[in-house]
């Protein structure tokens, strides 16, 4: 059969939009990085959805450097974005000049005395973000950390990365658990804020936070202390990465924390000479 050529015309013209529009595809494809094109990747704190919502309940991923989001918005729970991060409306900064330094993972007997004693050389106070098992097996320390004139968050009961994903009674029970841990010790301190393990945020887990009344606490530098990376390291991506209203994550508990009870002998003078360094207030009201 022979074409007429206005036929073989038209063949060829469909030929070649096919061709341009599959290598566009193609090019489009590779810009995008594999856990957006999956919907899933796997992080260090757990689970980290591309823009593909999870089967149930939203994780977040690592921390943001960047300011404070404006809140959780009010309708269906829509996330934050920030710097690409889902926070949900959790609190990046300390929302003025002051820069506060968090503990998280604690107490423990070993490194968490050594934080307090480092702090009160320094005259600073901080914010313990404490788990509910170790307030309960440590509720001396607790005792020494509010004694000190620090403030406590909650960071659940057994530093469950996964715990937003849960339905809001759970969530709820596992707060609440961690905070009768905590007021066992310290009845008359308040417990103002959440920290949720990983920064795996969720929309049910900022809402049960905040029905308990509780401010959800993100961070602004991570010097990712937890993989134990060294003083040094850990005391410059600090000092370095610390702006004005920075809320700055490490750790007194959940490893060998030796390097960041070392790193707070240069992280703390740097800090002070330049900044206002204080607890996030117990009352933030």
């Amino acid at each position: 059969m022979r074409l007429s050529p206005a036929a073989r015309s038209l063949g060829i013209v469909l030929l070649v939009l096919t061709a341009l529009l599959g290598s566009a595809y193609a090019i489009a494809r590779s810009l995008v990085p594999d856990g957006l094109r999956s919907g899933v990747t796997t992080s260090a704190t757990g689970p980290h959805y591309g823009d593909q919502p999870p089967p149930s309940g939203e994780t977040g991923t690592r921390p943001s450097r960047s300011g404070d989001p404006a809140g959780p918005r009010k309708d269906t729970g829509e996330p934050e974005i920030v710097d690409g991060i889902r926070t949900y409306g959790a609190r990046s900064t300390t929302g003025t000049s002051t820069v506060a330094l968090t503990f998280d993972d604690g107490p423990d007997p070993r490194y968490t005395p050594q934080v307090l004693a480092i702090l009160r050389d320094f005259n600073v106070t901080a914010t313990f973000c404490v788990v509910g098992e170790n307030a309960s097996n440590h509720p001396d320390l607790i005792q020494a950390i509010v004694a000190d004139g620090h403030t406590l968050c909650n960071h659940t009961w057994n530093h469950d990365v996964t715990l937003g994903a849960r339905s809001p009674d759970r969530i709820r029970a596992d707060l609440l658990r961690t905070t009768e841990a905590i007021r066992a010790a310290a009845p008359d301190a308040p417990i103002a804020y959440y920290r949720q393990p990983g920064g795996a945020w969720t929309y049910p887990v900022v809402s049960v936070a905040q029905e308990l009344g509780m401010i959800p606490l993100h961070w602004t530098v991570d010097p990712a202390d937890w993989r134990v990376p060294g003083a040094g390291h850990i005391a410059s991506t600090v000092t370095t990465g610390v702006e004005p209203g920075a809320v700055v994550l490490l750790h007194d508990a959940g490893g060998d924390r030796q390097g960041t009870v070392d790193a707070l002998y240069r992280i703390l003078p740097d800090l002070t000479s330049r900044f206002q360094v204080a607890a996030l207030p117990p009352d933030p009201t």
